[in-house]
């Protein structure tokens, strides 16, 4: 089978726009991996009693 590649010119821009889209996956897994922790760390307080949520009633 043949195959057409495209320039080499070509080739660097597409592999320059899939690192730079693997560059914002890692840094945006990064953020969700944290608000897990944060999340986590969060509702460990509020089981333990250590922090409060107060409601306001919505009418």
């Amino acid at each position: 089978m043949h195959f057409r590649l495209p320039a080499l010119k070509e080739q660097q821009k597409i592999a320059s726009v899939l690192t730079a889209a693997d560059k914002e996956i890692e840094i945006l897994t990064t953020k969700l991996d944290h608000l897990k922790q944060e999340k986590k760390a969060l509702m460990q307080q509020l089981l333990t009693g250590k922090r409060r949520v107060t409601l306001k009633d919505v009418a």
